[in-house]
């Protein structure tokens, strides 16, 4: 079935870094047929190759080989050619099937109960079980938190269990001798980052004056500009503060 945003394409050359995770092969394939023949679509195929490997597997194969055909014709690729007609390609979606399958720029395209299901096949660790390095990549796009307290208490009314999924988080529970370990995740809304762009000021004849006129220190201000984007960019903390024991009514019952 193909994906809701591959019907929103109508030419492969519409592909970028943010829609390639919601398109399906075999839609790429095709769009990718229906525009090969356009003028100079050659120039464009290593880019559009390379978007492809954002979120597939992409390989290159000899039409002539039959071994390779054989290989690549199993309904598990899907299939096209380069603008010169010798060149094929097979490309097939990209298995996120453990947890060090997870980067930066996969992460925000899973759900919470699939990065839970990931979580939950980590040999059943738990939290702590995972890498900083995976919790950094996970708290990008997670809100995560965790408790660990006796099983006949987890999900006691007015407890936290009952208020995170009031809340709207999806938990994972992990067993853990007479304890369980709640693992409660929740995607982040995106955030929008807003940069000012100054008005436009114009002499007294009419020619746009560069820079800021109203910037008491014009070298001062370009350094502010430079530092702007880092003061506002919260995209790198670590997971770790956000993934913390804090059933506050169990304190002294929480174990490592």
């Amino acid at each position: 079935m193909a994906r809701k945003e591959s019907a929103l394409l109508g030419s492969i050359l519409d592909i970028n870094s943010s829609n390639i995770w919601n398109t399906d092969a075999d839609t790429l394939s095709r769009l990718w047929e229906n525009s090969k023949a356009e003028e100079d679509f050659s120039t464009s195929e290593e880019k559009l190759i390379n978007v492809m490997r954002l979120a597939y597997d992409v390989v290159h194969y000899n039409p002539d080989d039959e071994r390779e055909c054989r290989k690549y014709k199993n309904g598990e690729w899907a299939l096209f050619t380069h603008a010169d007609g010798q060149r094929c390609v097979a490309i097939r979606r990209k298995s996120i099937q453990r947890i060090s399958d997870l980067t930066y720029e996969n992460i925000g395209h899973l759900s919470a109960a699939s990065l839970l299901n990931l979580i939950d096949n980590n040999f059943g660790g738990g939290w702590d079980s995972i890498p900083l390095s995976v919790k950094d990549i996970i708290g990008s796009a997670f809100d995560i938190s965790t408790t660990c307290v006796p099983t006949s208490s987890l999900k006691r009314p007015g407890g936290l269990y009952s208020r995170k999924i009031e809340a709207g988080f999806d938990v994972l529970e992990v067993a853990k001798g007479t304890y369980t370990e709640a693992i409660f995740a929740m995607k982040k809304e995106p955030i929008t980052k807003i940069h000012y762009v100054p008005e436009t000021v114009y002499d007294e004849d009419g020619n746009p004056i560069p820079g800021d006129p109203n910037a008491d220190d014009p070298l001062q201000a370009g350094a502010d500009d430079e530092n702007d984007g880092d003061s506002l960019d919260y995209s790198s903390y670590s997971a770790e503060a956000e993934a913390h024991e804090e059933d506050e009514d169990m304190a002294g019952l929480n174990v490592e």
